[in-house]
Order: C-alpha cells, then sequence, then structure tokens
C-alpha cells in the first residue's frame, strides 16, 4: 500500500510539473464590450446599427493556445443580447458559451455580464457573435488563436496576416426582418448585400470609396483568415489569377491542398496562405452565394475587396488607379467545385475513428403547418387555409424558455424545463408537408 501510495504521488507531482509548464505563459486576456447603437451608412442609406465599441465588424481578438478570455459586455442597446464564441470548445464553462435561454439569460438593456474561458488546445481563427435574434447580423467579430510562446505554425510564417470576414447587410433593421418572418411563417427577405470586413464592395451603389484594401508585396505569402459571418448563406470566395494554399478550418491545421476558390457555410473558417507571385496590380477578391436548393429565393450579388500589391513597380505603373481584375466566381448551383473542394481536407495525422456503432438515429427535418394563434390576422399567416410554416425535427417544433435557461434549468433542477436529459419545452407540430 506505501508503494502504491508513493506511486500515486509521484503521477500527482508529474502532473502538476506538466501542468504548469503548459499554462507557465498563459495569459488573461480582459476586454470590454459595449453593445449600443452607432450610425452606419451603407448602400447610401444610414442606420442606427448595433455594433461592439461602436465599430462594424467589431474588434479583433488575438490569443495564445492556453490563455484565458475575459470580457465584459455591456449592453446599451435596447435589445437583449448574448455573445457565442463560435467554435470555442468550453472545457467545463458552458455557462460563457453564449447562446440565448440556452446557456444564461439574456443580458437585459442596461445590464452587464462577464464571459471568463480558457482556450485549450486550439489553434488557428474562430470567431465571436451576438447569439441573440438577428443582432449577429451586425454583432461580430474574428477570434484569432496563436500557438504557444516558443512553439510556432507548422508551416512556414507568413509574412502577415489579415482576417477576411465575409458578412451579409440588410438595408434595413434586421431584427424587423426576422420578427416579421417569425410572426408570419414565411422565409425572411433576403439580404440587400454581402460584405468583406463590413463593406459591400465596388459593385454597389455608394460603396466604392470603402471597398476594402488588402496590402501584399512581391514575393511575399500572406495568411488570409476567412470567416463566413452570414446568417444564412454558403458563400464562394476568390481571389483573381491567385491561388489559395488551405492550412487550416475551424481552428485545426490541416494538410496543406491549394486551390482556386473555397466555399465556406455559415460559420466556418478557413486558413488559406497566398502569395505574390502576380504581376504588381489590384486583384478583386470576391464573394457570392453558392446555393443548391431549387425555387428558394436568395441574395444573387457579389461583394469585392482589392488585393493589392505595394511594390514600388507598381507605384510607378500607378496600380492603384488600374481597375482590379475580376475572378470567375463559380455558378451559384455549382455543387460538384463544393464537392471537390469540401473532399479535399485532410487532417496532418493519422485519426483514429470508431467503428463499432453502439446507436442508430434516425432524424426527420421537416416544414410542418401550425395553426395561428387566435389574437393574428389570418392575412399574417402565409401558410395554406390560415396556417404558418414551423420547421420541425421528428414532427416536434422547439420553444426556448422564457424565464430560465435550459443550462439553468437542468442544473438547478426547475421543472417544466427539462426532464432528465430530455428538453420538453417545445410544441408538436400538426402536421408535415410532404
Amino acid at each position: 500500500m506505501e508503494i502504491f501510495n508513493n506511486f500515486s504521488f509521484i503521477l500527482l507531482a508529474v502532473f502538476l510539473v506538466f501542468s504548469s509548464a503548459l499554462s507557465a505563459d498563459a495569459e488573461v486576456q480582459r476586454h470590454k464590450f459595449v453593445i449600443e447603437a452607432t450610425k452606419v451608412k451603407r448602400l447610401c442609406k444610414t442606420h442606427n446599427t448595433i455594433t461592439v465599441n461602436g465599430m462594424f465588424p467589431g474588434p479583433t481578438l488575438e490569443i495564445k493556445n492556453g490563455d484565458t478570455l475575459e470580457v465584459l459586455v455591456v449592453n446599451k442597446a435596447r435589445y437583449n443580447v448574448t455573445i457565442h464564441w463560435h467554435g470555442v470548445r468550453q472545457m467545463r464553462t458552458g455557462w460563457a458559451d453564449g447562446p440565448e435561454f440556452v446557456t444564461q439569460c439574456p443580458i437585459r438593456p442596461g445590464g452587464s455580464y462577464t464571459y471568463r474561458f480558457t482556450v485549450q488546445g486550439q489553434e488557428g481563427t474562430l470567431w465571436w457573435h451576438a447569439h441573440s435574434s438577428w443582432l449577429r447580423a451586425t454583432v461580430y467579430g474574428a477570434l484569432i488563436i496563436r500557438p504557444r510562446d516558443g512553439e510556432s505554425y507548422p508551416f512556414p510564417k507568413p509574412k502577415r496576416e489579415t482576417p477576411i470576414m465575409l458578412g451579409e447587410w440588410w438595408d434595413t433593421n434586421p431584427i424587423d426582418v426576422v420578427r416579421e418572418a417569425t410572426r408570419t411563417g414565411a422565409a425572411p427577405n433576403v439580404s440587400d448585400a454581402y460584405t468583406i470586413n463590413g463593406q459591400p464592395g465596388d459593385l454597389y451603389k455608394c460603396s466604392s470609396k470603402e471597398t476594402t484594401i488588402v496590402p501584399i508585396d512581391s514575393g511575399e505569402t500572406n495568411m488570409l483568415r476567412v470567416i463566413n459571418a452570414a446568417l444564412n448563406q454558403p458563400l464562394f470566395f476568390k481571389v483573381a489569377n491567385h491561388k489559395l494554399t488551405v492550412v487550416g478550418a475551424d481552428a485545426s491545421y490541416t494538410k496543406p491542398f491549394t486551390t482556386s476558390v473555397l466555399m465556406l457555410g455559415p460559420g466556418q473558417t478557413t486558413d488559406v496562405l497566398i502569395r505574390g507571385d502576380q504581376p504588381p496590380s489590384r486583384y478583386y477578391m470576391a464573394a457570392r452565394a453558392y446555393q443548391s436548393a431549387q425555387n428558394a429565393p436568395f441574395d444573387n450579388t457579389t461583394t469585392t475587396a482589392i488585393l493589392e500589391y505595394n511594390s514600388a513597380s507598381c507605384a510607378a505603373k500607378k496600380c492603384n488607379a488600374a481597375t482590379p481584375v475580376m475572378p470567375s466566381l463559380p455558378a451559384y448551383n455549382d455543387t460538384n467545385t463544393v464537392t471537390a473542394f469540401s473532399q479535399s481536407f485532410r487532417s496532418r495525422q493519422k485519426v483514429e475513428v470508431p467503428t463499432d456503432i453502439d446507436e442508430n438515429l434516425f432524424f426527420t427535418i421537416g416544414l410542418g403547418l401550425n395553426n395561428c394563434p387566435p389574437n393574428f390576422r389570418k392575412r399574417r399567416c402565409q401558410g395554406p387555409n390560415g396556417t404558418r410554416f414551423t420547421a420541425s425535427m421528428n414532427n416536434v417544433s422547439f420553444v426556448l424558455p422564457r424565464n430560465f435557461s435550459l443550462l439553468q434549468a437542468h442544473q438547478q433542477g426547475i421543472p417544466g424545463v427539462c426532464w432528465g436529459n430530455r428538453v420538453i419545452s417545445h410544441t408538436n407540430v400538426a402536421s408535415n408537408l410532404s
């Protein structure tokens, strides 16, 4: 028994030394987010847009693997708000994850809340965004996770790094758009523009002067951290005349591969290396929709930024006055390109995948019909015979609680919200559409 106790003590000591070595260079990164309405002009109109610290997009957060983030969020807007740290593995800090009424109740107007969590074992690009209603249309920003001190990328370090945030812009209040869709059951109105780092770009009215410029020097290799912050739309992304080498996705390194086009679903990130190997000039970066669903409306416009060479020869040729070269983007329904791109991803190391199946699960995702609430006028319900459309899973349409978050209800055993591991805050759908 004494030998066993001594061995256990040695193991504990080794674990503590190893843990302290990992955390020796870790830091606590503290930030303050003020959620507030700010006047933002896009597409010739000025809107009172919900922003973070007066910025759209919001601030980029840069940390190291192993660091702790502490973010005080102060809500000075007129809407409830939460912040979700998209893709962060919340290890024993689920209450910091952010989805409204799932892991926390929202931050009320005039209130505040501090998120605190450690990012461990992840490197690359993630992002953060509001997780209340459609505030994430404008409340979002990049989250960059670098290697620990003394460690490096598994590829040559790029000379510079640039976040490229793809987004959507409504020429109205996006909260009103989703409220109308919720009230009627109809699909929300599509966006009026896509954006790169908050700017629609040259192809939209009143947008040319503010088009995002991304610098590059001849011969250098840069990293683009591409993030799809659009609400609902998968997007193609391409840089005219340049190849892109994919080295990471969703804060994980990948086996590098070269491509001319990216496709990112909403919420996805892709890290790519781009080399300044073309004649010094200006080249469009462009993004537009991938939409394979037949007869589904979507925003069919194209957003642009400009990759601009900074070399002396370019200055002599007055490149900044030249019309940028436009890339040839895939057709909106080019599923073959999407499939080829998706199948190119490989892990840098061999990954053992379990082959023994314990459970088989069957899910039916559909669009059903619910009767309109009694106080609704029939014309507000867009389904047949005065009903409205409701999405469902296995003929059940989920409804969030309004007084407690699901995590709070589960932790405290609050009845009527959760029972065991089963959420009971739902409604049955009257019928499915086939």
